[in-house]
């Protein structure tokens, strides 16, 4: 069993940064790909980036160019760096685990993100 707490989401103005971090507990980090979605007001969750403990990464196109990935496999952390935000990025940011070995998946509570002047 994997637990995932996430942290830093907030209220935040257009054009600020936001940094979300993801801790991880139960299993052996380097077995997991580690990934973030989010889920609007009135929309389904989607897909934003996942990073593997190798370091590859996939990003949703929504994602590209102001998103960033990372992980600290020593502190079981992934991050997810979002730049110049946007209103239409507010929404409930959920961190995702997958374990290469079995294909489970687990998911954090979420943590909202709310971008507004």
């Amino acid at each position: 069993q994997v637990q995932l707490v996430e942290s830093g989401g907030g209220l935040v103005q257009p054009g600020e940064f936001l940094r979300l971090s993801c801790v991880a507990s139960g299993s052996i980090f380097r077995d997991l790909v580690m990934g973030w979605y989010r889920q609007a007001p009135g929309k389904r969750r989607e897909f934003v980036a996942r990073m593997s403990s190798f370091g590859s990464t996939n990003y949703a196109d929504i994602a590209k160019g102001r998103f960033t990935i990372s992980r600290d496999n020593a502190k079981k952390t992934v991050n997810l760096e979002i730049s110049s935000l946007k209103s239409e990025d507010t929404a409930v940011y959920y961190c995702h685990a997958e374990n290469i070995r079995d294909r489970a998946e687990y998911w954090g509570q979420g943590t909202q993100v709310t971008v507004s002047a």
